[in-house]
């Protein structure tokens, strides 16, 4: 697969922030991409996903997400609220017509807001390890004391970062708190469009168990979940983008 540049343009916030966003016009449903937490539009299967649908005439976008990758902002004043405002003022204001949405991780937990906010807009969802309520799951079970103590005098931690290059993340506490008011897994998610899950075995970092209860929480009555047994977090080898291109073409009908 011939993969051309991703060309950045920046669609500007009222609050003067600039969201860098890759758009290629084509036809529709179009494939919207929301990457992960503290990950970017120029990842593996972001640029996979805007080659395939370029070969194919079929309309991309992906976003930075704000304090993420080429737009302005910083990650440690971040929050679910914040950018799910950027996921839907892309789909307003850059997207054209439906939208089939691919969420990686926490953007899993973004598409299934987006789908919730304008539900005539999202034709489907392909969700990749997706994450809903991860910032709860990691309140709970991953922060440390001494980690939630930090939170609590100076408003911030640091995460440890096992990507890349190795750069501890920074977190605010409004990522905690602000979290709480976007939480869907404490009851049914009303989307009823068609769903695909995809979700690693070996995955170190979101337990495949969550895209069961995912699945079962969706009142859509179109979903299936593809488990891959040797699949890490990522799902990003050429074998994952493979499987991940197949999902997206018979979602698409093409």
């Amino acid at each position: 697969m011939t993969q051309g540049p991703i060309v950045t343009d920046f669609l500007a916030r009222s609050d003067g922030e600039q969201i860098a966003v890759c758009h290629i016009k084509g036809s529709a449903p179009g494939v919207l991409f929301l990457p992960g937490f503290n990950s970017d539009m120029r990842g593996t299967k972001s640029q996979a996903l805007a080659a395939w649908c370029q070969q194919r005439g079929i309309a991309f976008t992906a976003l930075d997400y704000s304090g993420h990758g080429e737009s302005s902002g910083e990650l440690k004043h971040g929050s679910m609220g914040r950018w799910l405002d950027d996921a839907v003022a892309v789909l307003d204001d850059v997207c054209e017509g439906p939208q089939l949405v691919v969420g990686s991780s926490m953007g899993g937990w973004l598409m299934l807001l987006l789908a919730l906010a304008r539900p005539k807009r999202v034709s489907g969802l392909v969700g990749i390890a997706a994450a809903p309520d991860f910032t709860q799951r990691l309140f709970e079970q991953r922060l440390s004391a001494d980690q939630r103590a930090s939170l609590g005098q100076t408003g911030y931690c640091e995460l440890p970062n096992h990507y890349d290059d190795g750069v501890p993340h920074t977190i605010g506490r409004q990522l905690i708190e602000e979290g709480r008011e976007h939480l869907l897994l404490g009851g049914s998610i009303n989307y009823t469009g068609p769903v695909r899950l995809l979700h690693g075995q070996q995955d170190e970092d979101v337990p495949w168990q969550l895209s069961v209860e995912v699945a079962q929480r969706l009142q859509s009555r179109d979903v299936e979940l593809i488990l891959v047994k040797d699949g890490d977090h990522r799902l990003s080898s050429g074998k994952g983008i493979a499987r991940l291109t197949a999902v997206v073409g018979s979602m698409l009908g093409v």
